[in-house]
């Protein structure tokens, strides 16, 4: 910059035509416009494998589509670690990344509860709130500034109610983690086999700080039910929670376990050993799948993270989160104004996510495939495999409770 300056100066001096110097000027670059993004994520403690994979995609995602912004614009992620479920601590992370960061956009939002928080801090703020994992149907509802690019729990559970009572299954038994997600995938799962004619006959909600799962599945054991409705917030939980069917011999038993895509995380399923094969779930994602942005995908992630790293759904809810959020800049050519985005964003879609045509409503929810997945030994490892598709679920929550 400082050589322009004085090559201009000497042109100056030296009577240069005006062309010429206006030519010179042109040269000297305009400061870059930088649109800061406020990420608070789990980077600590015993669930950041989690968070850990919404990261890695937001990386690779910025690495492989930073030329894509407009001229002269430019991104930086402020990241902020929540710890866990700890909503005061997200709401005031958040709070600190508005006021004293100015971040125009705020993103992540792994944990419901914590999201809960962030969000309503958005509706006076008013800054643009993309969450990325929190599966609990009500974030959305807490302000206008809030769209979510993973899942619901109703979006994943009550479809798989109905699929289960048409097994002809008759009873079941429903396990899960006892914050918001638990109380929507029990309540969903259980809607949709009640209406399909089957019977819940027992039921029980697990504090996420538990260890000790056997005294909780004892009770299933003895019940016996044809199938188990299982949710918890995956990662090593979720590896847990398989060990512990194990044990009791309910894996090897008729009772069948099924649940929302969670339960067999794809980064656990090498952990949770041949206890998980034949476990039916349904969800938006396998990164088995053949569609070829999957693959594609898939192959950009081994080569940035390691041939034995596989993307999860948490990593492509990341991935589609800055996704829409860098089609936002680039349709307001980096000039972001919060109402404009939200505009832009209800109603954003992607035909080509690695799981398939995506969109976002009027509520703010993602409009989705969703996949039956089958747990299955595939060139010597587990994997889950779709068998079936059901296309384009919203959130059936928000359809049953619309005012």
């Amino acid at each position: 910059m400082s050589i322009i300056k004085m090559m201009f100066a000497r042109l100056l001096r030296q009577g240069v035509v005006v062309v010429a110097a206006l030519t010179l000027v042109a040269l000297i670059p305009a400061e870059a416009q930088t649109i800061k993004i406020g990420v608070i994520l789990t980077y600590s403690g015993p669930d950041a494998a989690l968070g850990e994979q919404i990261d890695r995609a937001v990386n690779l995602f910025v690495k492989l589509h930073e030329t894509e912004l407009p001229p002269g614009v430019k991104v930086e992620l402020l990241k902020r670690d929540d710890t866990g479920v700890n909503p005061d601590l997200a709401k005031r992370l958040a709070q600190e990344l508005v006021l004293r960061n100015q971040v125009q956009i705020l993103t992540g939002g792994q944990w419901t509860p914590n999201a809960m928080a962030i969000a309503a801090l958005t509706k006076e703020a008013k800054v643009p709130f993309v969450t990325m994992t929190a599966g609990g149907s009500a974030v959305t509802l807490q302000s206008p500034y809030v769209v979510r690019t993973g899942w619901t729990l109703w979006q994943t559970s009550y479809p798989l109610g109905e699929w289960a009572a048409k097994q002809g299954w008759k009873n079941a038994y429903t396990v899960v983690s006892d914050f918001g997600p638990g109380f929507d995938g029990e309540a969903a799962f259980t809607k949709g086999f009640t209406e399909g004619g089957g019977t819940i006959v027992g039921s029980v909600r697990i504090p996420l700080k538990t260890t000790d799962y056997l005294p909780y599945f004892q009770k299933i054991k003895d019940v016996n039910p044809d199938v188990v409705y299982v949710f918890n917030p995956g990662g090593p939980q979720a590896t847990a929670f398989m060990k512990a069917f194990d044990n009791l011999g309910i894996t090897q038993s008729k009772i069948k376990l099924i649940g929302p895509l969670d339960i067999t995380s794809d980064d656990e399923l090498p952990n949770m050993g041949r206890s998980a094969l034949g476990v039916v779930t349904l969800g938006q994602y396998s990164p088995a799948a053949k569609r070829q942005t999957n693959v594609d995908f898939v192959a950009a992630w081994k080569k940035e993270y390691g041939a034995n790293s596989v993307p999860t759904y948490f990593a492509v809810a990341g991935w589609d989160g800055m996704r829409a959020i860098y089609d936002a800049i680039k349709a307001q050519k980096g000039k972001i104004d919060p109402d404009a985005t939200m505009k832009f964003l209800h109603g954003w879609s992607n035909p080509n996510s690695p799981r398939g045509p995506i969109r976002i409503d009027q509520s703010g929810d993602l409009v989705q495939n969703l996949y039956l997945r089958r747990v299955e030994e595939k060139d010597g490892h587990l994997a889950n495999i779709e068998f079936s598709t059901i296309e384009q679920i919203g959130d059936p929550w928000k359809l049953f409770n619309k005012k």
